[in-house]
């Protein structure tokens, strides 16, 4: 890459000659400017025609910025974030008080005044900056939904109207395939089931994708629950649109609704907590063992506490339309999220119990 003054002295030379050039030679001569200078060409054309805002351009002095956030503050950071499960600087940033006050009670982290002062105070942007070098891309899984058209007519396609979102105990259902670079053969499954109003979020592992198998984890998931199950929406799979669970959702009083077709935004909460807690946790790897299925619930026992006790989660509360701003809710866990007195309705005492004090209620 060129310096800025060798850009101006060859600027200089190919000035003169590029203004009284024909049209052919100007293309040619804008082809060998650009690909030495690296310019955009609307760019090169514009800083050879107008000699005064080249000058301006070369002129002016680059604004530099004095780095707060270095050394110990950032290895804290760093240490934090791991803790925190790599979660996004959106999350971790409301959350960082409450995660360093906790640490440092438990010993887990020493930070000096000023370090912890810097922590205190910065800012989401300067997370992302600071992390990163650290931080790494992910590869993408592979789609196994077959479509199950037996029962579609019965199903309605889910409306955002038809389900009261601020009340706990409607939620998204979907499956994770754990099937490496290929689907053939068998493997693993995770039941990822997301309520929308607080976040909640189960994940279940399951030996493969069937109707029985699929059903059976679902009633599953729903004892574990701390408030009601009331509705569940899914996919287009056939694991899902089949008479089994559709009889299920009936004898229980569950509303059943399904997504539209190849529209996967449909479920946006789900498909998130498929990246954010399986993927981030498990990976892309082949799992298809009767081992591998045991340690694979023992890490679904303790991550679920985990993800719904000690993670910060935030969503989205409003779109201001004067704006090109979002309003999001505060980050906070989704325990957090239950047990206001708005919410607490439905829920036995036991649960109420267990959301404030998981041990006691154990």
């Amino acid at each position: 890459m060129m310096s800025l003054k060798s850009k101006r002295e060859l600027l200089e030379v190919l000035r003169p000659r590029y203004l009284k050039a024909n049209k052919v030679e100007k293309q040619k001569m804008l082809d060998e400017f650009t690909s030495a200078t690296g310019y955009h060409r609307k760019h090169a054309i514009r800083v050879l025609k107008n000699q005064r805002q080249v000058q301006k351009h070369l002129n002016r002095k680059t604004k530099t910025y004095k780095t707060i956030y270095r050394g110990e503050v950032v290895q804290a950071l760093e240490q934090i974030w791991e803790i925190c499960g790599q979660i996004c600087s959106k999350r971790l940033q409301p959350y960082l008080p409450e995660a360093i006050k906790v640490l440092e009670r438990h010993k887990e982290i020493e930070l000096s005044k000023e370090t912890k002062d810097l922590l205190l105070k910065i800012s989401s942007a300067s997370i992302d900056r600071c992390l990163r070098p650290v931080r790494c891309k992910s590869p993408h899984g592979l789609s196994t939904t077959k479509p199950g058209s037996l029962l579609k007519s019965l199903i309605p396609v889910r409306t955002f109207t038809a389900w009261n979102e601020e009340r706990p105990g409607f939620m998204e259902i979907d499956l994770v395939a754990h099937c490496g670079s290929t689907t053939e053969g068998q493997y693993l499954n995770t039941l990822t089931c997301t309520d929308i109003s607080t976040g909640w979020t189960d994940v279940t592992a399951l030996a493969h994708r069937s109707q029985q198998i699929v059903s059976t984890a679902i009633h599953r998931m729903r004892q574990r629950l701390p408030f009601p199950l009331l509705g569940i929406d899914s996919d287009n799979g056939s694991e899902f649109i089949n008479d089994l669970l559709y009889r299920y959702c009936l004898d229980e009083k569950v509303t059943f609704t399904r997504s539209r077709p190849y529209q996967k935004n449909d479920q946006a909460h789900v498909e998130q907590k498929n990246w954010s807690v399986v993927r981030h946790t498990v990976g892309y790897d082949r799992w298809e063992t009767e081992q591998e299925l045991a340690l694979l619930e023992s890490i679904y026992d303790d991550l679920r506490l985990y993800i719904n006790f000690f993670q910060p989660s935030f969503k989205l509360i409003a779109k201001a339309c004067t704006e090109p701003v979002e309003v999001n809710a505060l980050a906070t866990r989704p325990s957090n999220g239950m047990i206001q007195p708005r919410h607490l309705t439905n829920v036995s005492w036991n649960a109420k119990t267990f959301l404030l004090n998981p041990k006691r209620g154990s």
